[in-house]
């Protein structure tokens, strides 16, 4: 007897929906191919290199320089009222963000406060990139009405005024010069210290070492099948390494996903803005106060201005999502689960264009994403010396 045609072809597609089944829920979580050893690999934290020098920052690794800006990174004399400082908004205890959708110090700010743990490897700064050192970031907000409200005269006067300090900036400066030339100094030890602060290895990162060393015992102990099944939708179907790549897990670029503004806001132009800003503020790296006397300054040189732009924002790292929530850079998802929801159905954006496609992820694959993503958390290091 033989088979009709149209029965092989029904075989054919059920055998095909099987094996697709079977690559999306994969209820056999354990094992990984060479393949899939060396993209957890590429996302260990014991793959990061070694911190790259800031050639625009002449004190960037200078011990002298870290102390001075600690102090300074937690000093609430740098405002209007006397107890606003870096530390207000980037909280150690808080994986450096502040828990709040918006940052709040003398005013409220325009958007959410990103962690800067680990940003020392990033070429931008803040959601839109409108700065390209660390340095040059410490100092918008020390002139931002809604964050420190002062100006730099006023916080030059201030480390002259205390013994300490100007003992400190002298033995790394010297003496007293023009006032940009002092406040870009005063930005570049707060940078010396922020380059300190390093994400900590997580769970995930202790399960990949238990991967990379064949210890299948060890692996079953650290992770859940949930949490497996989840780290490979992350690097599988969910596609979240396109741009949540690298130990730190973002590839510091600009995008659009769509993220809707809370109600009543004008949309946010994001990228598009941010990169006109940072090439023409004076403290870039091609400006007279870096300290790289090449000026090899690749990052603006190549940097996109296009549309393409509009709307789009920087790929925050991954790293400790437990306890940096609201999420967005105007902090307008309030969970992780909401997160994921989002990605999932990728709405059209409000401004320019949604980047993102929808997954069409079922609840069984969100939740094992999230409890993959809740892995990575883990402390931050940094100099407290």
């Amino acid at each position: 007897m033989s088979i009709r045609p149209v029965t092989l072809a029904a075989l054919a597609i059920t055998i095909a929906t099987v094996i697709w089944l079977v690559s999306r829920w994969d209820y056999s979580p354990r094992g990984w191919s060479e393949e899939g050893v060396a993209v957890l690999e590429s996302l260990w934290l014991e793959s990061l290199p070694d911190l790259p020098p800031d050639p625009t920052n002449r004190v960037a690794d200078d011990p002298r320089a870290v102390e001075f800006g600690r102090r300074l990174f937690f000093e609430t004399r740098f405002s209007a009222n006397g107890a606003i400082s870096c530390a207000t908004c980037h909280q150690p205890e808080r994986h450096f963000t502040d828990g709040l959708p918006k940052g709040v110090a003398i005013g409220v700010s325009k958007r959410n406060t990103p962690s800067i743990v680990g940003t020392a490897y990033s070429p931008w700064f803040y959601w839109d990139g409108r700065r390209d050192s660390q340095w040059s970031q410490a100092l918008s907000p020390l002139e931002d009405s809604n964050e420190h409200a002062v100006n730099r005269l006023t916080t030059i006067a201030i480390v002259v005024a205390d013994k300490d300090y100007w003992r400190m900036y002298k033995a790394l400066f010297g003496e007293a010069s023009s006032v940009d030339t002092m406040f870009s100094n005063i930005g570049k030890a707060i940078a010396a210290f922020e380059r300190t602060i390093m994400p900590m290895p997580s769970r995930f990162d202790r399960y990949v070492a238990a991967v990379v060393a064949g210890d299948e015992a060890q692996q079953a102990a650290i992770f859940t099948d949930e949490e497996v099944r989840g780290l490979r939708l992350f690097i599988g179907a969910a596609n979240c390494t396109q741009c949540h790549n690298g130990p730190l897990l973002t590839n510091n670029e600009f995008h659009n996903t769509g993220l809707i503004n809370f109600k009543g806001e004008v949309p946010d132009k994001g990228r598009v803005v941010g990169i006109r800003e940072v090439l023409e503020q004076p403290f870039n790296c091609r400006g007279a106060h870096s300290d790289d006397p090449a000026r090899d300054c690749a990052e603006l040189d190549f940097a996109r201005t296009g549309p393409e732009l509009i709307g789009a924002f920087r790929t925050p790292s991954l790293r400790n999502l437990e306890n940096t929530a609201p999420y967005g850079h105007k902090g307008q998802v309030a969970t992780l689960a909401d997160m994921l929801t989002h990605y999932n159905e990728a709405p059209d954006a409000m401004i320019g264009h949604n980047e993102a496609k929808p997954l069409g992820l079922s609840k069984r694959e969100l939740a094992n994403l999230e409890a993959f993503l809740r892995t990575l958390a883990a402390p931050a290091s940094y100099s407290d010396r």
